[in-house]
């Protein structure tokens, strides 16, 4: 077996899955992703972002428990038309970038061709988080689409529900284009909105060397 290197590890020890497509990670700075059905910690966040306006990904009442007049919410436009004036509001087009402390976060695209749904032109995001020398790519709800040629990362995370995203095969297909460490499923373990664990277990068996993949307990 591959021997596990100690920094990879390091770094995905500080991110956290809170179910569905949300997710925490430990700074500084602390950022959260996609926040829903959270409760509120005890440090407000330094950053969330609000990949784009669903109700499963822009919830302004969990926003609301995790921020304050320091915070920096970054999301698209019409997620942005959601968002109360609770922090700071950055808006930010596919493959715009904004520092937050240590962090540098890029906006990517993330869309599902051929869906209504997750349509290009709604203009919904993805991140790529470049924090203490690792990229960690949080895809979105999105299909695979060709701009993923461009990302390279570290850390990939990515829906494997199948619901106008990625079914667990394509999901380990666009990783294995991108030759990460590790890979997170989301989008599972939710019976209403998600997939199963077994469809988590089928994407690790897809994922091909050097990835392996990382099935995360939900943390609260």
């Amino acid at each position: 077996m591959e021997k596990i290197h100690t920094p990879y590890l390091e770094i995905l020890d500080r991110i956290q899955w809170l179910g569905h497509g949300s997710f925490r990670i430990q700074g500084p700075p602390l950022i959260y992703i996609n926040p829903w059905t959270v409760t509120s910690g005890p440090f407000l966040a330094d950053a969330v972002l609000v990949g784009h306006d669903h109700y499963d990904h822009c919830s302004p009442g969990d926003i609301a428990k995790l921020v304050g007049p320091e915070s920096v919410i970054i999301t698209n436009a019409l997620a942005a038309d959601f968002l109360p004036e609770y922090g700071s509001v950055k808006v930010l087009r596919p493959w715009q970038s904004i520092n937050v402390d240590r962090a540098s976060i890029k906006a990517v695209p993330a869309y599902t061709p051929h869906s209504a749904v997750h349509a290009r032109e709604a203009g919904g995001l993805g991140f790529v988080i470049s924090l203490d020398s690792y990229d960690i790519y949080y895809a979105g709800d999105t299909g695979l689409i060709p701009e993923v040629e461009k990302i390279h990362a570290d850390i990939v995370m990515v829906p494997i529900d199948g619901r106008n995203t990625m079914s667990p095969k394509t999901a380990a297909a666009m990783v294995n284009r991108i030759r990460p460490r590790y890979a997170i499923p989301y989008n599972w373990g939710n019976p209403n909105v998600g997939a199963s664990k077994g469809d988590a277990l089928e994407f690790r068996a897809a994922c091909a060397p050097p990835t392996e993949a990382a099935i995360l307990p939900v943390s609260r």
